[in-house]
């Protein structure tokens, strides 16, 4: 009789267990073979029809059955009599016949009163009546007692979390893979303690984290769902992932919705990705508003776009301030910028608060800068510690520059690497300065790969003689930093590979690097090309190129013309060349023109 009993009951959310998929008729006519058994006296009959009538709601057919079956000591039908007078709103009356089911034995009266002893706030009595259940291997039980420790801090949470996980409660799978994960995250074994007494690592608690995770998604549960696809795409398995966003997403869960919208958008599916962010933002996910008004943003729809940024704003989302600020300040609206700016800053938003900084210096404001740059900084914002430096380096105060391009830096900061390693250059500490210029130089700074070939170029050897004049070369680190940085349109490492070209003999790619930087505005670039072409009997292309290094301020590119003019004859033009060589310099270029213009004075005055 106990086994029909413990099977109707309820839910640990008050509803009714569900009753078992069976056709109308068979159920009816189970139900009339069971009225004539209990008409006839049949206490097992009794309680089965009673438990009946008490899942379809008929409560005044099924309370004289449960009565007579409990008077003739029934112990189900006494925990259902219980179920019967909750439900009427007779608590206390359903506690006394719980107490007597489960004092005989019954885990779900036990499991009953438990609820009811902590809804009235009796945590030592819900324990006691809960723990009984529990042990009794009552699924619902065990997962109401976890619940009671956790509240508490218990370390028993997990084992009788663990229990009800085992044996299909969904929900307790789901709070078991949260611990685990947390577990993990602190750097605590998961795993439990094996035969030897030892846990498990981090990883293997992530793992078996995983695994309830998919326990409680096949049953349906879509924050499970949500967590699983999370994991899988952190993973790079994107296609399951997709499946278990979809399935959590279309049970409700707003995040999965967003999160399906980000794998479409980058899959190349911004359509489909904007009808689950709209699906997402409707259901007040901030995430998804913003999603959708970047997306209107691109399209150039800023109307929409701001619409959406103020619903992800009042969704509770600080980013809807933020992002309203960008749109502002793109339309150069910037009053407007600066005020959610700083409604984000103040909500504490660091990058709002960083772009709040920098829209005060390029109006002027730099007192203003300053304290939105520290606050930005100190929240961990990279950017603002690099903007903090730049600020106190334009102030001339360098030991504080230096110190927020260090923590910049050391948050893989590119820029900031380069500056502190350029500040250890003038300090002349080569060994730091290399450290920070690799940093940089490995975060795509040509600069950096320029100066930390430079470095390393300053240490190289002298190249050693070849017998019998046979060129070996073998590309050394520095030359492959300068090439680095060169193929970045970097004009000096340009100019400088160039060199290292000529030097090999290879005056094809000597010419092209030279023109490289040439083109690009180097001046020392147009005149190592003019000497190149020089060299190679391309004179008039070569006066080209130093007419546009002089012009732009090479003293001995105008040198070289001078003496080019003056070959040619024409005396007025080689003198205005020597002029301009002599207010260009260097000292000894200068010598040089100075005497050649004043020969060809002389000579056009003859």
């Amino acid at each position: 009789m106990d086994v029909m009993g413990d099977k109707a009951t309820l839910l640990g959310t008050g509803r009714f267990v569900q009753p078992s998929d069976r056709d109308e008729t068979g159920e009816a006519v189970e139900e009339a073979r069971h009225r004539i058994a209990a008409e006839a006296g049949d206490v097992e009959a009794m309680s089965v029809l009673g438990a009946m009538l008490l899942r379809r709601g008929d409560l005044d057919g099924a309370e004289p059955q449960l009565r007579a079956a409990t008077a003739a000591g029934d112990r189900a039908a006494a925990n259902n009599l219980g179920v019967l007078l909750h439900q009427r709103g007779y608590a206390d009356d359903a506690a006394g016949w719980w107490r007597i089911a489960a004092v005989a034995g019954s885990a779900p009266a036990a499991h009953a009163l438990g609820r009811h002893h902590r809804e009235r706030g009796d945590e030592p009595a819900a324990e006691y009546w809960l723990r009984q259940s529990a042990e009794q291997g009552h699924v619902l039980g065990a997962y109401a007692l976890a619940d009671l420790l956790e509240h508490r801090g218990d370390a028993a949470t997990e084992k009788w979390m663990r229990v009800a996980a085992e044996r299909g409660h969904r929900e307790a799978a789901y709070r078991l893979a949260r611990a685990l994960d947390r577990k993990a995250a602190d750097g605590v074994g998961g795993g439990g303690a094996g035969a030897d007494g030892a846990s498990g690592g981090a990883g293997e608690g992530a793992g078996e984290a995983e695994q309830w995770y998919r326990q409680a998604a096949a049953r349906g549960h879509q924050r499970a769902a949500l967590h699983l696809g999370t994991i899988l795409e952190k993973r790079g398995e994107l296609k399951e992932a997709g499946r278990w966003y979809l399935t959590s997403a279309k049970d409700g869960e707003a995040r999965a919705a967003c999160a399906l919208g980000f794998l479409l958008r980058d899959a190349g599916d911004p359509e489909s990705a904007a009808v689950w962010w709209l699906r997402a933002a409707q259901d007040g996910d901030g995430n998804a508003a913003n999603a959708l008004g970047a997306l209107h943003a691109e399209r150039g729809e800023t109307q929409t776009a701001e619409r959406w940024y103020r619903a992800a704003m009042d969704a509770g989302d600080v980013n809807g301030a933020y992002n309203l600020g960008l749109l502002c300040a793109e339309q150069s609206r910037t009053a407007q910028a600066e005020q959610w700016y700083r409604r984000a800053a103040y909500a504490g938003h660091r990058e709002a608060a960083n772009a709040l900084a920098i829209l005060l210096l390029q109006v002027g404001d730099a007192e203003g800068a300053g304290p939105w740059f520290s606050k930005a900084a100190e929240a961990g914002s990279v950017d603002a510690a690099f903007n903090l430096g730049i600020l106190y380096a334009g102030r001339g105060e360098d030991v504080a520059a230096l110190r927020w391009y260090e923590r910049a830096a050391g948050a893989g900061h590119t820029e900031a690497a380069l500056q502190v390693g350029i500040v250890r250059l003038r300090d002349g500490d080569d060994r730091e300065a290399e450290r920070y210029l690799r940093c940089a130089a490995g975060g795509g700074s040509p600069e950096a790969a320029y100066r930390l070939a430079s470095v390393l170029d300053a240490r190289r050897p002298p190249t050693p003689a070849h017998e019998l004049g046979e060129i070996a070369h073998e590309k050394t680190e520095c030359e492959e930093w300068y090439e680095r940085a060169a193929s970045q349109g970097h004009r000096r490492a340009q100019v400088r590979v160039g060199m290292l070209a000529s030097a090999r003999g290879d005056v094809v790619e000597a010419a092209r690097w030279y023109r490289a930087a040439a083109e690009a505005g180097s001046r020392n670039g147009a005149f190592n090309l003019g000497l190149l072409l020089a060299r190679e009997g391309s004179e008039p292309e070569a006066a080209v190129w130093w007419a546009r290094a002089a012009e732009a301020g090479h003293g001995r590119a105008a040198l070289r013309l001078a003496l080019v003019y003056a070959r040619r004859g024409e005396l007025a033009e080689g003198q205005r060349w020597a002029d301009l060589a002599v207010s260009l310099g260097p000292g000894e270029v200068a010598e040089r023109a100075a005497r050649l213009r004043d020969a060809l004075r002389e000579e056009l005055s003859a």
